[in-house]
């Protein structure tokens, strides 16, 4: 994969996405560069993206499969997308929110009423802010080529991730060796990841850097995913249960970086259960923790933490592995997805427009 190529910066919220002068000029920086994860397999390296649309329908990494099978999955109504998100064949914050613009699109282009797709499709995951940030916009434009404004939001996640990997490669020092939990790679951005990214870019740059990849338990996105997408853009790294990060972070981790599925104005942020453990830990053991998100992935409208509804997912994923049980008969799981951390542990924020401490995101909202 090549070097990436300079862009002007997207500083526009979502009232800016609808104006259309500055929607022709942000086009037309992001289509000069094609920007794809790297996937190798028994007939050679394939550049690919998460999702993307072809042919009136929307082509998705089935990530459940990952890493023993790679499928390209074919989605065709919104109602599919809207399961393709509950089942997880499609997942990650900014993924999610480019299958929401997907799936209005193939509403609308089926002539579906736009207002009971985004019904539905809001339905699927209620934590992930960008889905609805997503539905928002694609309702917001709703008498334009929906089709093309999907495109147009998932290149914009694309750079966005670019240019938060630039600013995250930043705080990696050759030699580093990193933390981080659940999968915040390619596969949950479209493409080349936010807490993945500037380990990507940093890579490219030269430096040696060595990965700590915690299982993340129960759906094992860390071991399964990240690890995955690790091995394929060849950095170094090791899978660890979830219970030894705090045995590592004693002497052996140099920085955290992690991603967010949903950041309040505060700072506090919701990411994949076991984020606030790590947090705490870091700040135990002197570990910089910084968290990679977009500026979609922050809701302005929440205050704080306590107000982010949390999913509960199936008791199986806990009580299962794959389709083997491993709890006894009888006994019950609790299974919340993500788990809130308190922004007093987070060092930095690194987004698109660059690294912010808590206390620092008005520059951020949108006017």
């Amino acid at each position: 994969m090549g070097p990436f190529a300079v862009a002007d910066e997207y500083p526009f919220g979502l009232k800016a996405l609808s104006q259309p002068g500055l929607r022709i000029l942000y086009c037309r920086i992001v289509l000069t560069r094609v920007v794809k994860m790297i996937v190798r397999t028994p007939k050679g390296r394939k550049d690919v993206r998460a999702l993307w649309m072809e042919r009136g329908a929307v082509k998705a990494i089935d990530q459940r499969l990952l890493p023993n099978q790679f499928k390209i999955v074919t989605i065709r109504t919104y109602k599919e997308m809207a399961k393709a998100i509950s089942d997880m064949t499609i997942r990650g914050a900014p993924s999610i929110g480019a299958a929401a613009a997907y799936g209005m699109a193939l509403a609308w282009q089926k002539d579906v009423d736009l207002k009971k797709a985004a019904k539905v499709i809001r339905a699927t995951r209620p934590t992930a802010h960008d889905l609805f940030y997503a539905v928002n916009l694609m309702l917001t434009r709703c008498d334009e080529d929906l089709v093309k404004v999907a495109d147009d939001y998932a290149d914009g996640i694309v750079e966005m991730c670019r240019r938060i990997g630039e600013n995250g490669a930043k705080l990696i020092k050759n030699g580093d060796r990193i933390l981080t939990h659940c999968n915040a790679g390619a596969l949950a951005t479209v493409d080349l990841g936010t807490a993945l990214a500037p380990m990507r870019i940093a890579k490219r740059q030269g430096k040696k850097i060595f990965v700590y990849v915690d299982e993340t338990r129960p759906r094992l996105q860390g071991a399964k995913l990240t690890a995955w997408e690790l091995l394929n853009e060849g950095i170094d790294h090791a899978i660890i249960s979830d219970n030894a990060a705090g045995h590592f972070m004693k002497d052996d981790v140099d920085l955290a970086i992690v991603g967010a599925d949903r950041i309040a104005r505060n700072g506090d942020f919701a990411n994949k259960i076991g984020t606030y453990s790590k947090a705490v830990l870091a700040k135990e053991n002197g570990v910089p923790f910084y968290v990679a998100a977009p500026v979609s992935t922050f809701d302005f409208y929440t205050k704080t933490g306590k107000d982010i509804v949390i999913e509960e997912r199936s008791e199986d994923e806990v009580l299962c592995v794959g389709d083997y049980r491993v709890a006894p008969r009888g006994s019950r799981a609790l299974n919340p997805c993500f788990d809130v951390t308190p922004a007093r542990y987070v060092t930095g924020f690194v987004t698109e427009k660059g690294i912010f401490k808590p206390g620092q995101f008005e520059t951020l909202v949108p006017k």
